[in-house]
């Protein structure tokens, strides 16, 4: 039987798909693994067979996949001409089933529900994690109940309702409401395997084994990742730490977690070299898929990030639909606002060199990864885009 490990105090507890949060610390854990050899299945045809070792799964039931996973890792060879730099790669997860990166640890949850016979799922969310979640409740027959922010695009909200899910539109605090949402599932038999979800970021690890075989075993230089509640940049960040603990790795790659400027908690709190961060009382930016201001994993990005050499900023709003139009008009990818931010990030450090030397472990150079979580097609209500491609 799983356990799960809280990172800060270090105790193990029993895996509680209830109450995933550290009763002493109140931070979320992870699932913890004992020694045990672990190999890449590479000729399996899902993602989640490949690296089943990896994963707390006995076994992968294939009628509930749906292709989740193996998404392209794409040259972006205008940009990288653009701006001097010697390679950059997209790792498309608006490839993905629903068309985010939501998917990969969507598709661990259900597997796992279904094995211990819950027969109800559901999660607070933004939009993406809410349309992933009714969509593999539907594939296995399981019924979902989502909680979606109340400003949440019609696009969203639309392709989340669409797989018969149950869907409240909720005003408030995003915080509060996280919460909430466990004590209401423990009441009602309701799995919420919201974004902090242990078994969810499990899943999201997938990535970080992709792009690893993607460059021929090797590891990229830096990754860029946007970050909210923190959960996809620390399975991710653990995904690589399994290869290195095989000994498959030298050294883990830079991640540096994007936040906006409207909505900075994470990136306020590393450059003021502080542990854990502050929640921001009013968020205001076009990415609303990142725009929360008390993310649940929040301290947990800032020790992991610290420890592995990385860096959180923040990009402005500007910044992010400059890089969203040129994603879509160099590359052919329409990444929504948040996806974008990796881009303008990358820009920001690429002309403030001394902000490169001083925060991050490497300069920039090798392999450059910008994980594009979300499409833009999903967001087209919410984005000021339109607008800002009239302008000369």
């Amino acid at each position: 039987m799983e356990r799960l490990v809280c990172l800060f105090c270090q105790k193990k507890h029993p895996l509680n798909l209830f109450d995933p949060f550290c009763p002493r610390c109140g931070e979320p854990m992870l699932i913890a693994y004992s020694p045990r050899p672990r190999k890449i299945l590479p000729d399996c045809p899902l993602s989640l067979e490949k690296f089943r070792h990896f994963l707390p799964l006995p076994a992968v039931d294939r009628s509930l996949s749906l292709g989740e996973g193996s998404t392209p890792l794409v040259p972006l060879f205008q940009l990288r001409k653009k701006y001097n730099l010697s390679s950059v790669l997209a790792k498309n997860e608006t490839m993905n089933p629903t068309h985010s990166f939501k998917d990969r640890g969507t598709a661990v949850v259900i597997q796992r529900a279904v094995a211990l016979g819950i027969k109800a799922v559901g999660t607070v969310s933004t939009g993406n994690m809410a349309a992933s979640t009714a969509a593999y409740a539907a594939k296995a027959g399981l019924k979902s109940h989502i909680l979606l922010k109340a400003d949440t695009s019609p696009e969203k909200f639309m392709s989340t309702l669409v797989y018969g899910a149950k869907v409240l539109k909720m005003e408030g605090d995003y915080g509060q409401l996280f919460r909430q949402s466990f004590i209401l599932g423990r009441k009602k038999g309701i799995y919420f395997a919201n974004s902090v979800d242990p078994l969810r970021i499990e899943g999201y690890k997938t990535a970080s084994y992709e792009i690893f075989l993607s460059l021929g075993r090797r590891v990229p230089q830096h990754i860029f990742v946007p970050v909210s509640s923190g959960g996809n940049l620390v399975g991710m960040i653990k995904g690589f730490m399994d290869l290195k603990e095989e000994g498959w790795i030298p050294e883990m790659p830079n991640f540096i977690g994007v936040q906006a400027e409207g909505c900075p908690p994470l990136a306020r709190a590393f450059r003021q070299e502080k542990e854990k961060f502050e929640r921001v009382a009013v968020a205001r930016t076009i990415a609303h898929a990142i725009s929360n201001p008390d993310p649940p994993a929040g301290n947990l990005v800032l020790k992991l990030i610290r420890e592995t050499g990385g860096a959180i900023l923040d990009v402005t709003d500007k910044e992010i639909l400059h890089a969203q139009k040129e994603l879509a008009s160099l590359e052919g990818i329409f990444a929504d606002p948040a996806s974008a931010t990796t881009l303008a990030a990358l820009i920001k450090i690429q002309n403030q060199p001394q902000w490169t030397v001083s925060k991050l472990k490497r300069k920039l150079g090798g392999d450059i990864v910008l994980v594009i979580t979300g499409s833009g097609l999903k967001t087209l209500s919410e984005s000021k885009l339109t607008k800002y491609m009239a302008r000369p």
